[in-house]
């Protein structure tokens, strides 16, 4: 625990030098943000849409506002709560635009090395397939508020912060969403025969 805390001081030490050059006129130092920053954005912005090729263009947007608005940029606040807030505005925004219904994805990240430990890896594979399968069927928010809270590991008041949820509504929303995902997981385990579903 006490790691991830020096972890998570020393990643917010290098937000702030990275803005700093940013904002003194090195563009090219906008890249360490891009880098840090955009497959949490991807998978933030994916929760909203449902839809990869949007989740990309409402990434790129989010990107492009936040570098022109930098200079608007609290420094007593962390980067992060900043950005995925942009995110989020910028996903929704998206939705609005192509006024689109939730579609499905092939989610399809990474091939799998085939070596001594193909097979394990293969599960490993399925197993964040599944999970990944069960966030796109679920609403927004919950998906929302998972991704940040266990992959991105935010307190509840971080979560607020971002959502602009309160304190008590986002408690409902992750308790709804921990109940939706243990039985959406215990449905499509149901499901699966020998590594196939059942048609």
């Amino acid at each position: 625990m006490q790691i991830n805390k020096q972890s998570k001081t020393s990643k917010t030490l290098m937000d702030s030098l990275y803005i700093d050059k940013v904002l003194s006129g090195d563009s090219h130092a906008f890249g360490y943000f891009i880098s840090n920053y955009k497959d949490m954005a991807f998978s933030v912005s994916l929760s909203i849409v449902k839809n990869e090729l949007l989740a990309e263009e409402a990434t790129q947007e989010a990107f492009i506002q936040a570098y022109l608005s930098l200079k608007n940029f609290n420094a007593n606040s962390k980067f992060s709560t900043w950005f995925y807030k942009i995110v989020i505005r910028c996903s929704y925004k998206l939705i609005s635009k192509k006024n689109m219904m939730q579609v499905e994805f092939d989610v399809n990240h990474h091939d799998a090395e085939i070596d001594e430990n193909a097979l394990q890896t293969l599960l490993i594979e399925e197993q964040k397939q599944m999970i990944n399968e069960v966030l796109m069927k679920m609403p927004s928010n919950e998906s929302l508020a998972l991704r940040l809270f266990y992959l991105e590991e935010l307190s509840v008041q971080e979560l607020c912060d971002i959502t602009g949820w309160t304190l008590s509504n986002s408690k409902v929303i992750l308790h709804r969403a921990r109940k939706r995902m243990a039985y959406e997981l215990n449905k499509e385990l149901d499901n699966v025969h020998y590594g196939r579903k059942q048609g």
